[in-house]
């Protein structure tokens, strides 16, 4: 079978690696979508993001949907040509956090396509993946890509969990890459009243208006705009910072109502945090890592018709195109979600 591998920063091939079979409690999936993270950007484009380096050739993808080809030993509730999202996440279940249900921080985590630990965890850029039955969503009704869409979703699912209630609040969101928009999405179906996005472009932009922003800036070239935010002491209940830029937060903070609440997902490396700000503001400052529950959460919401990620898919790639798939998805002047077609390999 053929696989996305990264050797180092701007080297990445296809290879050929053989296929598995499924054991127990397992199903074989003949992989269909898959979506190009912003993680996986980072390892295309600089080999590793912060301290975490690649140390040797890895799949990548973690972002994935497919058709169950064959079940494994104990198999129940899934079916062979069923549609599936495939969730990355396989936490031990058995470490200190699995055992207070906090799955997302496993101490023994499996999550596809990652170099924090050695060896590598090998990602799903596969064209056929054995998974747990339990990593996977049936996705019946849905398109692969949407399918595919389910894992950032469960991320901004799981932010706007951390957030706290959202009914009738004023929410901000800097940065609208994916996760962004997908905050946008996942804030207003949470009941947000106000939702401003700001960002630095004007395709990413009009993307957040499609979303349902009710205001978007462009602080590139409008950054006046927010000041009107920040009288009577602030106007948001609600910060998503998407970008993991250190300047997107330090602006956000006097458009921040005393009493606010941070929700940090934008992983840009250290940050410097304005604490005085902060503290005289008396605002909340959240990190929000992952998910799991969430995961299945975003795939019925999708099926129900409550979310829709289907304008957000802006390009499909063949697997042979898998390099200029990589080098389009980091181009926010025309792309938002990039995903590779596995179905269209020869």
């Amino acid at each position: 079978m053929k696989s996305i591998v990264i050797h180092a920063a701007r080297d990445l091939r296809i290879e050929e690696k053989p296929a598995e079979a499924p054991g127990p409690g397992q199903v074989q999936i003949r992989l269909a979508m898959g979506g190009i993270c912003g993680s996986d950007l980072h390892y295309f484009n600089h080999g590793g993001f912060g301290p975490i380096r690649l140390k040797e050739p890895m799949v990548l993808g973690h972002e994935v949907s497919g058709y169950i080809t064959a079940l494994g030993e104990g198999v129940t509730g899934l079916s062979k040509g069923q549609l599936v999202a495939v969730s990355p996440s396989r936490p031990c279940g058995n470490c200190s956090y699995c055992r207070q249900a906090m799955f997302n921080h496993c101490l023994n985590m499996r999550f596809y396509g990652s170099a924090m630990p050695f060896p590598h965890i090998q990602g799903a850029f596969r064209e056929v993946l054995v998974a747990d039955a339990s990593q996977c969503a049936p996705a019946d009704g849905l398109t692969a890509g949407e399918a595919a869409m389910a894992e950032p979703l469960a991320v901004c699912l799981h932010a706007t969990k951390r957030a706290g209630p959202l009914l009738g609040k004023s929410v901000l969101v800097t940065g609208c890459g994916p996760i962004g928009i997908l905050c946008i999405l996942a804030a207003r179906r949470a009941g947000a009243d106000l939702i401003v996005a700001t960002d630095l472009g004007d395709f990413t932009l009009g993307m957040a208006r499609k979303a349902g922003a009710d205001v978007t800036v462009n602080m590139a070239t409008e950054s006046q705009a927010m000041q009107g935010y920040a009288v009577d002491k602030g106007q948001f209940d609600v910060l998503f910072e998407c970008s993991g830029a250190a300047s997107a937060l330090a602006g956000a903070i006097p458009a921040m109502r005393p009493g606010g609440t941070i929700v940090q997902l934008g992983l840009g490396g250290d940050m410097t945090l304005p604490v005085q700000a902060m503290t005289a503001k008396e605002l909340s400052l959240r990190g929000s890592f992952r998910f799991h529950e969430e995961f299945n959460t975003g795939v019925s919401l999708m099926q129900k018709g409550l979310i829709d990620v289907k304008p957000f898919i802006t390009q499909t790639f063949p697997l042979a195109q898998a390099v200029e798939a990589f080098e389009t998805a980091g181009d926010r002047s025309r792309a938002m979600k990039a995903q590779i077609s596995f179905s269209d390999a020869s």
